[in-house]
């Protein structure tokens, strides 16, 4: 992500509403992809150095939770990324609040990455046949009396469904260690399921479907029945060879979107790099060799980071020659979808 800075020079985040130098009041304008530095008109209304007129998302003036800005005359209360909401945690029970906030901080950093890459962004309720929707769902852990109380973070039909408990710090760490899982985060869970949707969105041809039987393996396979597998038996001993990580052995549509997850981690972190003069080409620019040789060197120099800190490794994973060839496969589908825009 690139920085940001007040119109009064002060560098700012992209999750403040307010600068805390000057004082004035602070919105993220998905239009431009920036931040952008507000005067008060009255009646909910702000102006930009520009006279743009802008309302901050509903989200926010109710709730708290979002920064995003929407055009003064919008017939929609809510922003561009609030607009792919269909269900929130319950408002009632006082800590989903604070869940709340970590999960549309996360969706917001997608949705950020998502306008960077020029990919459709079509709400399910706007096109229910193409678009997606969020859920977000408290679910307690299930019991042998109560199984269905547990939510499944996962997509199905333009849906994505993420467990409000992982944005419960204890909650996501059990999770990740009961599963044996090396990287666990709001953020990870969004990206993967996005690759989900942009697949089914996608609409390969019959040349591409070859190329990604090859690459990733027939789609086509048991879906049910392989996970099954996995959890019963583990991923394949070799998979450190042949894959990004171990869930992705599971089947070939889990290793797509666990490469489509991984694709979106390396593009946004390498702009950060960009942004603070570490690299010196934005990721854009680059070709997908180019991306995966700074990152070499990036992720090593985080970890260490990490390290020196006393923190687990940022990016406990290894980009083999089997998956920069499915990024480089992902970096073509990205460029098909751009046509559907």
């Amino acid at each position: 992500m690139r920085q940001f800075s007040c119109d009064c020079g002060a560098a700012v985040y992209f999750e403040n509403d307010f600068c805390i130098n000057c004082g004035s009041s602070l919105g993220f304008d998905p239009l431009r992809n920036d931040m952008v530095t507000l005067a008060d008109w009255g009646g909910g209304v702000y102006h930009d150095l520009l006279g743009n007129a802008f309302r901050y998302c509903s989200n926010g003036v109710d709730y708290g939770v979002c920064n995003w800005l929407r055009p003064a005359n919008d017939g929609s209360v809510f922003c561009l990324a609030c607009q792919f909401n269909r269900t929130i945690p319950d408002q009632s029970r006082p800590e989903n609040h604070q869940r709340w906030l970590v999960l549309e901080r996360a969706k917001k950093r997608l949705f950020y990455t998502l306008v960077q890459l020029n990919l459709p962004l079509i709400n399910g309720w706007s096109d229910p046949q193409r678009g997606l929707l969020l859920d977000f769902i408290e679910g307690s852990p299930p019991t042998d009396e109560y199984p269905e109380t547990f939510v499944s973070t996962g997509y199905l039909g333009g849906v994505i469904t993420v467990n409000a408990l992982e944005a419960d710090d204890v909650a996501r760490e059990t999770a990740r260690e009961e599963m044996h899982e090396s990287y666990r985060t709001v953020l990870g869970h969004l990206r993967h399921e996005s690759g989900h949707y942009y697949w089914s969105l996608l609409a390969p041809d019959d040349e591409m479907l070859r190329e990604f039987r090859q690459l990733f393996g027939d789609e086509r396979e048991d879906y049910r029945g392989a996970l099954d597998r996995h959890y019963a038996n583990g991923p394949p001993l070799d998979w450190r060879q042949r894959y990004i990580s171990a869930y992705a052995s599971a089947h070939p549509a889990e290793d797509w979107a666990e490469c489509w997850g991984h694709y979106l981690h390396i593009y946004d972190a390498l702009e950060t790099a960009w942004a603070h003069k570490l690299l010196g080409k934005q990721p854009a620019v680059m070709s997908m060799a180019e991306r995966l040789r700074a990152w070499s060197r990036i992720s090593l120099m985080l970890n260490e980071l990490n390290r020196s800190v006393g923190r687990g490794d940022a990016y406990p994973f290894v980009v083999n020659e089997s998956v920069a060839d499915k990024l480089d496969f992902i970096e073509v589908a990205i460029r098909r979808l751009r046509t559907l825009n």
